[in-house]
């Protein structure tokens, strides 16, 4: 095993990484499992059963990305107890943080489609469109191209870099 300077051993470091995965992936659960709870409620209205077609498609869209946003998020932890001291924590990492970036995805787009059935509802098709379209762009802003910009400029003197 190969040590790093702050002493810290791949083995460690791998399983810190994994930890921290871990702990990330509660947060992004939490959100999505309220989302969730949220739109199975919305089924149960008078409202959803006077909903257009558009709309009723609109709100499984909405269901099924959360529902995918739950396995792959959860999928992380999934694989972390059936690997669990099989020495693959590299692949869990690898996987898994693969896995965590299209639950992301999958959460934006799911609140985006939420965001939208709900202005559908209330100010109409334009309105739903330009919110939905400042929704997504914002999510992908936020979440995906200014972290990206960051990592494209390279680790900035006397950081830890990758560790």
């Amino acid at each position: 095993m190969s040590q790093h300077d702050e002493g810290e051993t791949e083995h460690q470091r791998l399983a810190r990484n994994v930890n921290e995965l871990l702990g990330e992936l509660r947060v992004a659960q939490t959100g999505v499992q309220i989302l969730f709870g949220f739109l199975l409620a919305v089924v149960f209205t008078p409202l959803f059963r006077a909903a257009s077609g558009f709309e009723q498609a609109l709100h499984l869209a909405a269901v099924l990305l959360a529902v995918m946003a739950t396995a792959l998020l959860s999928a992380p932890a999934a694989w972390h107890r059936v690997l669990f001291r099989s020495g693959r924590r590299y692949e869990i990492l690898r996987y898994g943080n693969r896995l965590v970036l299209v639950g992301l995805v999958c959460i934006a787009l799911a609140v985006t489609a939420t965001i939208a059935l709900m202005v559908k509802v209330i100010f109409g098709a334009v309105a739903m469109t330009v919110v939905a379209l400042l929704v997504a762009a914002f999510f992908t802003a936020v979440w995906f191209l200014a972290p990206l910009r960051l990592r494209l400029r390279g680790a900035p003197k006397g950081s830890l870099g990758a560790r």
